[in-house]
């Protein structure tokens, strides 16, 4: 079954207009779902909404409402705020065109993927992706999605096109906050050379499928051994916070152990010494080797 497009509409630039759709580029990894159980009765509890002093309430009486004052809600049905006329509901306009480096990617939020929406939209449709290829720009617009608008960047990917929601700025800390604590010391040569040999004998190509979630491995087996019966153990002494403080680490030493651990990796195990043969007998030799006489004990002395 074919995936359905998660938007349809268009893009614009200038007096061009190319219909498009686009479709999630992500998907939800795996998940462990818990429910809250009832533990006296082993029955799953649910939520009820209800009004207090009413009680339980009908889906078909609630609406959404904006608290303007304590207490005070303005009130809007779902036509009324479908309603709301935005160009961009339908219509990406391309505005802007930046360098492919100049967006910091903690601006970035979710990927789609955009294919023309025809065979009629398709020449006008890889003019446009060629042209960004040709340029090393990333064309920027605004789009409603998910019942609010995004600013989104539109980019080459294979032969389609990528467009990417991001974040408002008001929408991100300022990092300056965060790092103002950190001195400006400069770190020790040889130690800037041992972190950087690390990294390069550790440096190649990305691969997700390298990546898993070893959380989610460690929960389902927890799971499936307590579903067997099979008791569970906790180790306490894991679970207890790291004291602050405490071992004060040799940077230095630590660097060269994390190479020499790499090395070790790599090199050849040794191979053990080959033990010697013991030297054949001549076929006329008939001496036999016996064995020392045991040595008797000393007679003790009579009381």
């Amino acid at each position: 079954m074919a995936a359905r497009p998660y938007w349809q509409g268009q893009i614009r630039l200038a007096l061009v207009s190319i219909p498009v759709q686009i479709y999630s580029a992500t998907k939800s990894g795996a998940t462990v779902a818990f429910h809250q159980i009832h533990e006296p009765s082993g029955k799953r509890i649910k939520y009820e909404k209800v009004v207090p002093g009413i009680g339980p309430v009908d889906p078909d009486e609630i609406l959404k409402g904006y608290e303007f004052e304590k207490g005070h809600y303005v009130l809007l049905d779902e036509d009324e705020i479908a309603a709301v006329k935005l160009e961009s509901k339908k219509t990406l306009e391309l505005t802007q065109f930046v360098d492919y480096d100049s967006i910091d990617p903690i601006y970035y939020d979710k990927p789609y993927y955009v294919v023309p929406a025809d065979d009629l939209a398709e020449e006008a449709f890889v003019v446009l992706r060629e042209a960004l290829r040709k340029t090393r720009k990333i064309g920027m617009g605004q789009l409603a999605l998910r019942g609010r608008e995004y600013v989104v960047s539109l980019k080459p990917c294979g032969r389609g096109l990528v467009l990417e929601t991001l974040r408002y700025s008001d929408e991100v800390h300022r990092a300056s906050g965060y790092f103002r604590d950190i001195g400006d010391t400069k770190p020790e040569e040889d130690l800037l050379d041992l972190a950087t040999t690390l990294i390069d004998k550790k440096a190649g190509k990305f691969d997700a499928a390298h990546f898993h979630d070893r959380y989610i491995d460690a929960l389902k087996e927890l799971i499936e051994r307590k579903r067997k019966g099979r008791t569970i153990e906790t180790d306490e002494e894991d679970a207890k916070p790291a004291a602050r403080g405490g071992n004060v680490v040799d940077l230095m030493a630590a660097l060269k152990k994390s190479l020499e651990k790499g090395n070790a990796k790599e090199a050849p195990a040794a191979k053990a010494p080959a033990r010697k043969a013991a030297p054949k007998k001549p076929a006329n030799d008939t001496t036999t080797t016996r064995k020392a006489p045991a040595k008797k004990a000393p007679a003790r002395k009579r009381a």
